[in-house]
């Protein structure tokens, strides 16, 4: 079956607006938990390299499943493995309300991440094919702007629920959002989305996938041990297997012509990978240094922290609409360098540093990101076809996890070398403040080098069919 975009414009509304309470949802819990880590180490005596992966075990079971449900979703239905991701999203986020532990907390966040990637490996796919050509820069728009409004609140209300209901509300919030992201796709979601015709899943090659991510980001979290060189090296030479297997088989789990004849989609994906290598922990160490150093409750933390994702939430619409004229390389490009220069004013922070600098910095970094995302997610989209949608729009949201764990794992390396692994007290926040800055100043170079993927990509305007112009794919 071949599905075409949605034509009546109320079930388009309704396919819109449940993906993006959806999208919503899952940037506001990672944000809303980083401004609880602090809570949540205190309570279970956890260190600070511990304490990361209260976030990381999210990062790393999502990461592993994206592929394979984007997969499954292009063969089975995107509606329906959506609406399975949401479930399983609902159950992570009910077990991490009634934790006792802290391993019973990691767990049930790295249930979380399995829901989670079900989500994000469908949702950009759903809304790509529900709209024409015409319209995806705007709808991927207001979508790239419920996440950042979702990056934007949790900081605020987490802060505000963590203070005064303690943070396991924050998860009850969470469940009780779920539950109703869950009703409007049983009730008004209609509609199924499958592009290609009937074929076997690559289970095989599903699992080496899997494996290979986890041994690499496991691995990556882990410096600079010894141990963690021979994980990421064990994971290369397993992705290099899982590369000569699709080769091979006869139903891939990706289809490797994506990357190898479409010079746009590779380094737009590239660009993606390197941006969230340089921007994800920013909001994780300006928890720490704002709640540690300069002494702010979690409430005051989130209310500075809303600052980026509150500009990236009010501009993305606007360059997501842009990118639908412009070539996004061009913006997203822009993008990128504006990024660089909003994180690396942070590398210059102290322990007295005015909050309107880092404000200031925030939103310069917060513009950057906008200008960057949806044109880039645009680029990306518009340059696969329409019967791997799926894979692309998971390879995508694959790319942002990787990158988002490349980040923390610059982070924990500079903590294990400046800080060691240690809890937090007052003789240790001038350690954590060089940690940061140093963490900042890789993460503005990351930012600038990213420019040159996106540029390298070429040009991806499209013609009136909807294909992707020639010069995206030499």
């Amino acid at each position: 079956m071949n599905a075409q975009p949605v034509s009546n414009q109320t079930s388009k509304n309704i396919v819109l607006l449940v993906t993006t309470l959806a999208s919503f949802l899952i940037p506001f819990m990672a944000s809303a938990v980083n401004i609880a880590l602090p809570k949540i180490g205190n309570e279970f005596n956890m260190d600070i390299i511990t304490l990361g992966w209260i976030s990381t075990s999210y990062m790393l079971a999502s990461a592993a499943l994206l592929v394979p449900f984007g997969r499954i979703a292009d063969i089975q239905g995107r509606r329906k493995i959506f609406i399975v991701g949401i479930i399983i999203f609902l159950l992570g986020s009910i077990l991490s309300t009634v934790s006792i532990s802290g391993t019973m907390l990691l767990i049930s966040r790295a249930i979380q991440g399995i829901g989670g990637s079900a989500i994000f490996a469908t949702s950009i796919a759903i809304l790509t094919s529900a709209f024409s050509i015409e319209e995806r820069g705007k709808v991927l728009g207001i979508n790239t702007a419920s996440v950042y409004l979702g990056l934007s609140l949790g900081p605020v209300l987490g802060g505000l629920l963590t203070q005064y209901a303690g943070w396991k509300s924050i998860f009850l919030t969470s469940s009780v959002m779920t539950l109703l992201v869950i009703i409007g796709a049983f009730w008004k979601f209609k509609g199924e989305s499958v592009e290609t015709k009937p074929e076997k899943f690559d289970l095989i090659g599903s699992i080496i996938y899997s494996l290979a991510l986890v041994l690499t980001m496991y691995g990556v979290s882990l410096l600079p041990a010894t141990k963690a060189l021979w994980l990421i090296g064990g994971g290369i030479a397993v992705a290099v297997f899982f590369f000569w297997w699709e080769t091979k088989t006869q139903n891939p789990l990706v289809n490797l012509d994506m990357f190898r004849k479409n010079r746009g989609y590779t380094f737009s994906n590239l660009a993606a990978l390197v941006n969230y290598s340089g921007t994800w922990a920013v909001a994780f160490l300006l928890s720490l240094y704002l709640q540690y150093v300069r002494g702010f409750d979690p409430r005051m933390a989130g209310i500075i922290l809303i600052t980026s994702p509150a500009v990236q939430a009010i501009f993305s619409p606007v360059f997501g609409r842009l990118s639908d004229r412009v070539e996004p390389r061009i913006l997203a490009s822009a993008g990128m360098a504006v990024t660089a220069l909003g994180i690396g004013l942070l590398a210059f922070i102290t322990q007295s540093t005015s909050i309107v600098y880092i404000i200031i910095a925030l939103a310069i970094a917060g513009f950057g990101f906008a200008l960057f995302s949806s044109p880039n997610t645009n680029a990306i989209m518009s340059s696969a076809d329409r019967q791997f949608y799926g894979v692309a729009s998971a390879t995508l949201a694959t790319a942002r996890q990787l990158g988002m764990m490349v980040s923390m794992g610059i982070v924990w390396v500079v903590f294990a070398i400046v800080i060691g692994r240690v809890e937090i007290t007052p003789e240790y926040y001038p350690a954590l403040v060089r940690s940061a800055r140093i963490a900042f100043l890789i993460s503005a170079l990351l930012c600038a080098s990213a420019t040159f993927f996106s540029l390298a990509r070429g040009n991806i305007r499209t013609n009136n069919s909807g294909k992707p112009l020639l010069d995206s794919r030499n």
